[in-house]
C-alpha cells in the first residue's frame, strides 16, 4: 500500500482540542537487630512482664497470650496458622519505650511490625521488617504508648506465630498527648448527602470562613463528611450551626468511608456553637443528622476537628511475589484460561472504555507466557501487556489494535492506552493492524510478526490521528503513517520500512527508517540514541514468581533491546515492592518508601493530599493500567530527591480542583549532584490539568536534577472535557508545562500542549530534545490576555538567555486560536543565538488557518497563518 501523504491534507484538530521527609523518622524506625543495645545511663526497665496480654488468636488452650509475658521461657503463645496475627500487651500506663526483645520458638515471623498505641485502637509503627530471622531479637525502638503489639504479616513457616517471651523495656510515666488546636478538617475534601443549592456546598463548612455554610435538603436523614487525609486520633469536634440546626445527630468515624463507628450521639441538640470532647479515630468524620430542629434542612457554618496530633495508617503489608494482589481492575490470563472467557472480558472492557476518556476507570490486562487467540481492541485507560521476559514469550493470534470508529474515523482524541511486551500474529488472510492513536498511547516493546503485514497509524480512511510513540519495537513488515500528523519512533526495527509523512516524523536509532529528507517528506532521522534506559516492566519468571525487570542504560544504540539478543539489566522480586491500592494514603506510601520498598500502583485513581516523597536511589515506581495520582488540596503529587537512578514509569498525574504549585518535581531546587552514570528516568509519564473536573496547577513538571532522561511524556492542559465539566481561560489554569533547571537533561518524545504561558522552559545547560510536539493554548480571549511584556503570546519552547549549550531535533508547534482567531504568537521558539544552541528541523502550523504564528524561532522563519498554514525551517542558527 502506498502512502497517502501526497493526496491528503491535514484538517484542523478542532474535535481533539475542544511525604513528608520527617514522617520516616516519626512513624517508622527501620532499625537493624543487634545483640543488645548499649544503655545510655541505666539498664532499661522491663515493663511488660505479668501485664494483661491479648492476641488475635491462639493455637490451643495451652498457648495463651499471657504465656508470652509470664517470664517463663518454657511457656509460649502460639497463633492460628494464618496471616495477619498479633499479640498485644497493656502496660497499664503510658511509657516511653527503648527496647523490645522477642524470643521466638521455631515458628517465627518473617515480616512483622512493632506498634504502639495510647488507646488500643490507633497504632503507630516503631519498627518494621520483612526479613525477620527468628531466634532471639533484641530491637532498639523509639516510641511511646500504653499498649504495645507485635503485628505479624508473613510467617516464616507453615505454622502460626510462636513466642516464648515478648519483653517491652522503657520508662514508665508520661501523659497522653494533649488535644491539639489545629483544625484537621480545614480545606479537606468534603461531601454531603445533599445541598440546598449551588451556593451552599459541603466544602463551605470546612473552608475556615464563618460567612459561608453548607445547607442540606429539608428532609431526614442528612450527612456531611470530611476526609482528614489519614487516620487521625480525634479528641474534639466543634459545630457552628446556622439557625437550621440538628436536634438529633451522631458523630461517626470510618477508616474507609464505608463502615462507620459512632463516637458521639444526642437527641437534644441545641444548635449554636457546640464544642464536643470525643474519643475515636478514623480517616473520615461524618456529622449524621437524624432529626432537624427546624423545618429547613441542616445548616453548618463550620465543622472543625481537633486531634492529638498523631496519625496512623494501615500497616505496610508485604507482597507475596507468587500471588500478588494487583487490584480488582487487573486481569491476568494464562494459557489455560478459555479463549471465550478472555474474549468476553476484552469485549466488556472495550464497550465500557471505548468513549470513556474522562472517567475514573483504569484497567490492565496481562498475559502470562504462552499462546492465545484474542482480538484486543483497546479503549481509553486500558493497558494490555505480556508477562514474559521477551515479547515473543507471549503470542496473540489475532489483534492488538486501536480504531477510531467511535469518533467517525477521526483518531485525534484516541489518548491514554498502551500495548507492551507482546507479539502479535494476524489472522489468516488479514494483513493490516490498525494503531490509530494520538498522544499518550505507547506501542512499546512489541513485535508485529509477518513480513507481509503492515501497521497503519491512522484509521485507514479519511480521519486523522495526531502523534504517538513506537519504542523498542519490531515490525516485520511495513509501517504506514497515512494521515498521521506527527510521530516519534525510537530504537525500533522496521523489516519492510516506513511510508508516509505529514508534518513531523522523527526516527532515532531505528533500523529500516526512511532516508532523511526534511521537509518533503518531513523525515528527521538520527542514527543513534546517545543514552537511554528502556521502561521497566512486570514479568513472571520460570518458577511463577512476579518480578520487575529494570533495563540497563544503553549508549549510542540502534534497534531493540531484545530481538535476537539478551536484554541487559537487573531483576527485582515483587516481594520488594509495596503494591499501592486506590485509597492508600500518602503517609502509608511514604512509610513503605522509607522501609526501602519500591512501588507498584494498581489501576485506579490514587488521591494524595501530601507529596509522595522518593528519597532512596534506584527506587522503581511502576504503574499498571495508566494508574493516576491526583494531587488534592493543593498538594504536590510526587517529589524525587536529588539521588541516582530513580525510575518512574506508567503513571499519570492529575491536578485537583485546588491549585498545586507543581504536580511532580525531580530534585529539589538547587540540585547539583551529577548522575551521569545512573540518571533518573521517566517513562510513559503523563500529566493532565482539567478534563474530568476543573483542575489547576501553576507548574506541571519541574526537573531540577542533572542528567534526567524523559522517555515519552505528554503534559496537557485540557482543551476539552467531560460532559458538564467546563474548560476555559480562567477555569483550568496552568502557567507552564515543563521546566528544566538541571544540566544535561534529555527528552525523547516530548509532547506539551495548551499552557497559558511558556509551554516548555529550559534553564539548564547541555539539554537535548528529540521530537517535540506542541499546541499553543486554544483559548486566549484576546491578545491583551496573552501578552508577555512587549511580545505577543509566549513561545512554545523557551531556552533561557543564560544557556550556552542546547540541541533539539524535530520540533512542531501549532496554533488554533478558536476563541479569538486574531490572536498572534510572535514566535514558536525563543533561544539565545549561539553556535552551541542548535535547532534542527522545525515546523509551525496554523491549524485550518485559525490564528497566526509570526516566526518559527526568534526572528527566523516565515509566518504560519490562513494564507500559508505550514512553515518549515531546517536549521538554526
Amino acid at each position: 500500500m502506498t502512502s497517502r501523504a501526497t493526496s491528503v491534507r491535514p484538517r484542523p484538530r478542532r474535535a481533539l482540542r475542544h511525604l513528608l521527609l520527617g514522617l520516616t523518622v516519626a512513624l517508622v524506625a527501620a532499625l537493624t537487630p543487634t545483640a543488645a543495645p548499649t544503655p545510655a545511663q541505666a539498664a532499661p526497665t522491663l515493663l511488660s512482664q505479668g501485664r494483661p496480654a491479648t492476641a488475635s488468636s491462639t493455637e490451643n488452650a495451652g498457648t495463651p497470650a499471657t504465656a508470652a509475658v509470664d517470664g517463663n521461657t518454657g511457656t509460649r503463645w502460639a497463633s492460628a496458622f494464618s496471616d495477619p496475627q498479633w499479640l498485644q500487651v497493656d502496660l497499664g500506663a503510658r511509657a516511653t519505650l527503648s527496647q523490645v526483645t522477642l524470643q521466638w520458638e521455631g515458628a517465627y515471623a518473617r515480616a512483622f511490625q512493632l506498634q504502639t498505641s495510647d488507646d488500643g485502637t490507633t497504632w503507630t509503627s516503631v519498627y518494621s521488617t520483612t526479613a525477620g530471622t527468628g531466634g532471639t531479637q533484641t530491637l532498639a525502638v523509639t516510641g511511646a504508648g500504653r499498649y504495645v503489639r507485635m503485628y505479624g504479616t508473613a510467617r516464616a513457616t507453615g505454622y502460626g506465630y510462636s513466642l516464648w517471651e515478648f519483653q517491652v523495656y522503657g520508662e514508665a510515666g508520661g501523659t497522653t498527648p494533649t488535644c491539639g488546636s489545629a483544625n484537621a478538617a480545614l480545606n479537606q475534601p468534603a461531601t454531603a448527602s445533599s445541598t440546598e443549592n449551588a451556593g451552599t456546598p459541603a466544602s463551605a463548612a470546612v473552608d475556615g470562613n464563618t460567612g459561608t455554610r453548607w445547607a442540606s435538603a429539608a428532609s431526614d436523614p442528612q450527612w456531611l463528611r470530611v476526609d482528614l487525609g489519614s487516620t487521625r486520633s480525634i479528641c474534639r469536634v466543634a459545630l457552628t450551626w446556622e439557625a437550621a440546626y440538628a436536634r438529633a445527630f451522631q458523630l461517626q468515624t470510618s477508616a474507609d468511608g464505608s463502615t462507620w463507628t459512632t463516637i458521639y450521639s444526642t437527641t437534644t441538640g441545641a444548635g449554636g456553637t457546640q464544642s464536643l470532647t470525643v474519643t475515636g479515630s478514623g480517616r473520615y468524620l461524618r456529622v449524621y443528622g437524624t432529626a432537624r430542629g427546624t423545618a429547613y434542612g441542616y445548616s453548618l457554618w463550620e465543622l472543625t476537628v481537633n486531634t492529638t496530633g498523631g496519625t496512623s495508617e494501615p500497616p505496610v503489608d508485604p507482597t507475596d511475589p507468587r500471588n500478588p494482589n494487583l487490584g480488582p481492575n487487573t486481569f491476568v490470563f494464562d494459557p489455560g484460561t478459555p479463549t471465550a472467557t478472555i474474549q468476553s472480558r476484552l469485549n466488556t472492557l472495550f464497550t465500557q472504555q471505548e468513549t470513556n476518556q474522562f472517567g475514573p476507570q483504569r484497567y490492565a490486562v496481562l498475559f502470562k507466557p504462552g499462546t492465545y487467540t484474542a482480538d484486543v481492541n483497546l479503549g481509553f485507560f486500558t493497558q494490555v501487556a505480556g508477562l514474559g521476559m521477551s515479547p515473543d514469550d507471549v503470542n496473540l493470534n489475532g489483534h492488538v489494535r486501536v480504531e477510531a470508529t467511535w469518533f467517525g474515523g477521526n483518531a485525534t482524541q484516541n489518548f491514554w492506552r498502551a500495548a507492551e511486551n507482546l507479539s502479535v500474529t494476524l489472522p489468516a488472510g488479514v494483513s493490516v493492524e490498525r494503531w490509530a492513536v494520538s498522544q499518550a498511547a505507547p506501542y512499546r516493546r512489541m513485535h508485529l510478526r509477518g513480513a507481509q503485514n503492515q501497521i497503519q497509524l491512522w484509521n485507514g480512511g479519511d480521519g486523522w490521528s495526531s502523534g504517538g510513540l513506537m519504542a523498542d519495537t519490531r515490525v516485520d513488515g511495513l509501517v504506514v503513517s497515512g494521515s498521521q500528523q506527527q510521530w516519534y519512533s525510537r530504537n525500533s526495527e522496521f523489516g519492510n520500512g516506513w511510508t508516509g509523512s505529514v508534518w513531523n516524523m522523527v526516527f532515532q536509532g531505528v533500523t529500516g527508517a526512511p532516508p532523511p529528507h526534511f521537509p518533503n517528506p518531513s523525515h528527521t532521522v538520527i542514527a543513534q540514541t546517545p543514552q537511554v534506559r528502556e521502561k521497566p516492566f512486570l514479568y513472571v519468571d520460570g518458577t511463577g514468581e512476579y518480578r520487575v525487570f529494570v533495563p540497563a542504560l544503553r549508549s549510542n544504540s540502534t534497534g531493540t533491546s531484545w530481538y535476537n539478543k539478551t536484554p541487559a539489566g537487573s531483576s527485582i522480586s515483587l516481594s520488594q515492592f509495596f503494591v499501592v491500592q486506590p485509597g492508600t494514603g500518602a503517609a502509608t506510601i511514604n512509610a513503605a518508601l522509607a522501609q526501602g520498598k519500591h512501588l507498584l500502583f494498581t489501576p485506579g485513581v490514587h488521591r494524595v493530599t501530601e507529596p509522595i516523597q522518593v528519597n532512596r536511589a534506584d527506587t522503581v515506581i511502576l504503574g499498571l493500567g495508566l494508574a493516576t495520582i491526583q494531587a488534592d488540596n493543593g498538594s504536590v503529587g510526587m517529589r524525587v530527591a536529588d539521588v541516582d537512578g530513580v525510575k518512574v514509569a506508567g503513571l499519570m498525574f492529575e491536578a485537583g480542583t485546588t491549585n498545586s504549585p507543581v504536580l511532580m518535581e525531580v530534585g529539589p531546587a538547587g540540585s547539583s549532584a551529577t548522575h551521569a552514570a545512573n540518571p533518573t528516568s521517566l517513562h510513559d509519564v503523563f500529566f493532565r490539568i482539567g478534563g474530568p473536573h476543573v483542575g489547576k496547577a501553576t507548574n506541571t513538571l519541574t526537573v531540577n536534577s542533572d542528567n534526567v532522561i524523559g522517555d515519552h511524556m505528554w503534559l496537557w492542559r485540557a482543551d476539552h472535557a467531560a460532559d458538564g465539566v467546563p474548560t476555559g481561560w480562567t477555569l483550568n489554569t496552568a502557567d507552564t508545562g515543563l521546566t528544566v533547571n538541571g544540566d544535561d537533561v534529555t527528552m525523547y518524545g516530548l509532547f506539551v500542549e495548551h499552557y497559558q504561558k511558556y509551554q516548555t522552559v529550559w534553564n539548564g545547560n547541555g539539554g537535548r530534545t528529540y521530537f517535540y510536539q506542541n499546541e499553543m493554548p486554544y483559548d486566549p480571549p484576546n491578545q491583551g490576555a496573552w501578552t508577555n511584556g512587549a511580545t505577543r503570546g509566549y513561545a512554545a519552547y523557551k531556552v533561557a538567555d543564560s544557556v550556552t549549550s542546547h540541541q533539539a531535533f524535530g520540533l512542531g508547534s501549532y496554533c488554533y486560536f478558536n476563541v479569538n482567531p486574531a490572536v498572534v504568537a510572535d514566535r514558536a521558539i525563543e533561544a539565545p543565538t549561539n553556535p552551541n544552541v542548535r535547532f534542527t528541523n522545525m515546523v509551525t502550523v496554523s491549524l485550518g488557518g485559525v490564528g497566526t504564528i509570526n516566526r518559527v524561532i526568534n526572528n527566523a522563519g516565515g509566518t504560519a497563518n490562513a494564507a500559508n498554514q505550514q512553515v518549515y525551517l531546517t536549521t538554526y542558527p
